[in-house]
């Protein structure tokens, strides 16, 4: 049995903050998104999970250190290990999304309080692909999904039409059921759905043929998505009450949409910056001129000054993409290449050769690459 502490890497007597720091690091690393479906990822991500959604809550946390798992086992609703889709729920409810995004579910409003006594619809995940020019405008998309929406032939009640259901007889129509049972700690009570009617209090006697009792059927929907400028891979968007409706009536899930960025040869991208590479001659470096950069969407001008080096690192701020959820621009890095012809014409090589005499040594010791983009950055 794993001690939640070591799980996450925090003291025991770790402060909130220093436990969602933990997480929100393992969480990032062993992501389902980022390890390509490995089974050991999915695991590992499960049982942080679990270890940060006990050690968040204080009343949790306080039964954890006294009496172990064990403890929370008797707890209202009985305990249980959290399975993947748990677990992406508490990492999207507490964290928004990889990155720090945040959750968007404010800009679509809100889908309304969970019903009593029905059972709440799953949450879908849909992956949104984006252009870099998309990110860094912001872009509104329509997509198509297939989602669980009400079935029109009996209404969401999940019975045929002239029929009726009847109270549960195993929980009374409380869709419950109590246990007591004894252990060192004392009675322990646990509370659980109902299996006999899976926990909704009633039973149907001729079930829906449309929707075989569920109440609900899967229907192609379109969806419009407001993404915000800057987003990143991995980030995701919470749209609340888009997702699957629940059975006989309840309420909807989330719709989790998780934005996948399209790679841009011409960029390298860290946040909100940019990078790229230009090639460039050698009597522009040595003589200074003008050369055209590419951003995201246009074109701009560079001017070089006479004596640049080769591997020189210009800044060009304002030129990179928005801060997703705030203000200001990134920054456009430019890094300038001197390019070598391979085959050079007769005129060509008689001036290389005119200049190679001519031309003076160079220092015995130049500045490394590294250090001239550290000049270059300000650091």
């Amino acid at each position: 049995m794993a001690d939640y502490y070591e799980t996450l890497g925090v003291d025991r007597t770790a402060s909130d903050d220093e436990i969602k720091k933990a997480y929100r690091k393992l969480a990032m690393t062993y992501h389902p998104d980022r390890n390509n479906g490995s089974l050991e990822a999915e695991e590992k991500f499960k049982s942080i999970t679990e270890a940060y959604d006990v050690l968040r809550d204080a009343n949790k946390r306080a039964t954890y250190d006294r009496y172990g798992e064990a403890g929370l086992r008797g707890g209202a609703g009985g305990f249980h290990h959290v399975d993947l889709s748990e677990a992406l729920s508490i990492f999207m409810r507490d964290l928004g999304g990889l990155g720090g995004l945040g959750s968007f579910g404010d800009l679509f409003g809100s889908a309304g309080a969970r019903g009593s006594g029905l059972r709440t619809g799953s949450d879908t995940r849909l992956t949104l692909r984006l252009t870099l020019a998309e990110v860094a405008s912001g872009v509104e998309k329509t997509v198509s999904v297939r989602l669980l929406r009400e079935c029109d032939r009996c209404s969401s009640t999940g019975a045929e039409a002239g029929t009726s259901s009847a109270v549960c007889t195993t929980c009374v129509g409380t869709g419950e059921v109590r246990r007591a049972q004894r252990s060192f700690f004392g009675q322990m009570i646990s509370v659980a759905p109902c299996p006999t009617c899976a926990g909704e209090g009633r039973i149907i006697s001729s079930p829906c043929k449309q929707c075989k009792g569920e109440g609900r059927v899967k229907k192609a929907e379109e969806i419009t998505v407001a993404v915000p400028a800057g987003v990143a891979t991995g980030q995701y968007m919470t749209l609340r009450g888009l997702g699957n409706v629940g059975p006989r009536g309840g309420p909807r899930g989330d719709l989790l949409v998780v934005f996948e960025v399209e790679e841009d040869e011409r960029f390298e991208r860290e946040g909100e910056d940019l990078y790229c590479e230009i090639l460039v001659t050698y009597p522009q470096l040595a003589l200074g001129g003008d050369v055209n950069v590419p951003t995201v969407s246009s074109t701009v001008n560079l001017r070089i000054p006479a004596g640049t080096q080769s591997g020189q690192v210009f800044n060009l701020r304002g030129r990179g993409l928005p801060r997703v959820n705030s203000t200001g621009i990134g920054d456009l890095h430019v890094r300038l290449q001197l390019w070598t012809p391979d085959k050079l014409s007769a005129e060509e090589e008689t001036i290389m050769k005119r200049l190679f005499e001519l031309q003076s040594e160079p220092p015995e010791r130049a500045k490394g690459l590294w250090s001239k983009i550290k000049e270059s950055l300000g650091a």
